[in-house]
């Protein structure tokens, strides 16, 4: 059994009823089922995709994606989402260190292409919404195909996806989830949501993060529930879409909360189908939650990270919500625990490390065996969050993982930035940090060493960074100073950097 065979279930018990709704066109759980096999002989004949090979995908929220997905469940391939908000370079990377063997995009996205037919020739095109001068378009593939659409020794226990988490070192790791993974985050997912197939999710969080993708649009689909999936997020159409479509659940990051809440539409929409909405991603400030709680709407909280597929923590519905700040207790399928440095658990109400041990934890980083063993121990993945839990085993998160910035939901690593910034001739050492943001959360700040005689300007090191990097990770300040606090190894120490209030700090061009 593969996962795909869960859709082809529902497909048997319920084959007419919604499976997708994607602007305004519906997608029975029978087309539904007969697309993904489509898609299987498709990738097999077309370009021979076999167990364990990795098919990536750059595109919006779309049916198709899901397709993609269980297509390679069916042939124990591996989907690989790429964030169409990276730039071109950064794609690149990842399509690179994937080894992918066949690139699925949207047009809109096609600026990759000239990068990647001289880097990387070897890979298939295929496009979602148009034919690829040297591809093939998605629909005509799927006619042509032929074939059974299987591969030998398809099965839960095959790596289903990879997610790249940008890393500490500068470069993203390819965090690798089996099927199995996804299976029993569904089952949490249910537990935590009361999940049963008269459910109705809406999906406007972006499929290339586990969050959008496993929190409840593959587990709705696994209950045999309709989810209507948005392109992308906007707040009007997220608002129109809970007053007209009247789904029952939902997802919202603190910062999609924030501008659904603040737009003028908020007091006249009728949220009354929500049975709750479920938020993470971050810290959540209390008075984001109490602006649904007062109109009649539970949040549920969960916690995780791409390594657990996400859910590992979280509140339940029906379930105590009274404890503020709380992100709930461990799922249903899964441990967590708070632990030392040494890895031995500690009692309760004393901070520490989280650490999540299950079958929703992640296999291993892609082709990166020192990374991994960092990461896990003994089955436990140890998440760098710092935390604590009480005597009734419910969990508070007090600090992200070391120097991660999170802006708008998009997680930034400061040495990500960093590594580029120092690419630049006029740049001698830097510090990135996170600053608060009232819309965003936080944005990223970089604290700069030039070269002795280099007058270049923060505009212009915005700019280098730009041609590299996404421009949500491009710093929205950057301060010139004339030293940086550092350990007794020389290692700069990034939580002084956040202490020093900006024009304080300054010695030279603020933008």
């Amino acid at each position: 059994m593969d996962l795909s065979d869960l859709i082809a279930r529902n497909a048997a018990f319920t084959p007419e009823k919604p499976a997708t709704i994607f602007e305004n066109e519906m997608l029975s759980y029978a087309a539904f089922a007969e697309r993904i096999e489509q898609a299987a002989r498709a990738l097999k004949a077309g370009f021979g995709v076999s167990r364990g090979d990795r098919v990536a995908i750059l595109s919006l929220n779309r049916p198709d994606y899901l397709v993609l997905l269980y297509a390679c469940a069916r042939l124990g391939a591996m989907l690989v989402p790429l964030n169409w908000r990276l730039a071109v370079a950064e794609q690149l990377f990842i399509l690179s260190d994937a080894s992918a063997k066949v690139l699925v995009l949207e047009r809109a996205f096609a600026d990759v292409l000239p990068a990647l037919e001289k880097n990387l020739p070897d890979t298939g095109i295929v496009g979602l919404d148009f034919a690829p001068p040297q591809g093939i378009a998605f629909e005509a593939l799927l006619t042509s195909a032929r074939g059974d659409g299987r591969n030998p020794h398809a099965d839960l226990t095959c790596p289903l996806l990879i997610v790249y988490t940008s890393g500490t070192t500068g470069r993203p790791k390819g965090a690798v989830l089996r099927q199995e993974a996804l299976l029993w985050n569904g089952v949490m997912s249910q537990h935590m949501h009361g999940l049963t197939s008269a459910d109705h999710v809406l999906t406007v969080l972006p499929f290339f993060h586990v969050g959008g993708l496993n929190i409840q649009s593959t587990p709705a689909l696994h209950h045999g529930a309709t989810v209507t999936i948005h392109a992308r997020f906007t707040p009007e159409a997220t608002l129109a879409a809970i007053a007209q479509a009247r789904p029952t659940l939902t997802v919202l990051v603190p910062a999609i909360i924030q501008a659904v809440t603040d737009h003028p539409m908020w007091d006249q929409t009728d949220l009354s189908s929500l049975r709750a909405i479920s938020t993470g991603s971050t810290i959540v400030p209390p008075h984001l939650i109490e602006r649904f709680v007062a109109r009649g709407v539970p949040v549920l909280q969960v916690y995780g990270s791409t390594e657990t597929c996400p859910i590992a923590v979280y509140t339940r519905i029906s379930g105590d919500l009274s404890r503020i700040g709380s992100t709930g207790l461990p799922g249903l399928c899964c441990e967590a625990i708070v632990i030392d440095a040494a890895g031995h658990e500690l009692p309760p109400d004393t901070p520490g490390e989280i650490a999540v041990r299950g079958p929703n934890v992640f296999y291993e980083y892609w082709g990166n065996q020192e990374a991994t063993r960092e990461a896990l121990h003994d089955g436990w993945y140890r998440t760098g969050d710092i935390g604590r839990r009480d005597a009734d085993g419910y969990f508070w998160v007090h600090d992200r993982k070391k120097n991660l910035i999170i802006s708008g939901g998009e997680n930034i690593y400061p040495a990500e930035v960093e590594r580029v910034l120092l690419e630049h001739p006029a740049v001698s050492e830097c510090g990135v940090i996170g600053r608060p943001d009232p819309r965003w959360d936080e944005v990223p700040v970089a604290y700069v060493i030039r070269h002795a005689g280099s007058l270049v300007a923060a505009e212009d090191l915005k700019a280098h960074v730009l041609t590299q990097l996404a421009r949500f990770k491009v710093p929205r300040d950057i301060v010139f100073v004339d030293d940086l606090p550092r350990t007794a190894l020389g290692k700069v120490q990034h939580f002084m950097l956040r202490r020093f209030d900006a024009p304080e700090f300054s010695q030279g061009d603020s933008v």
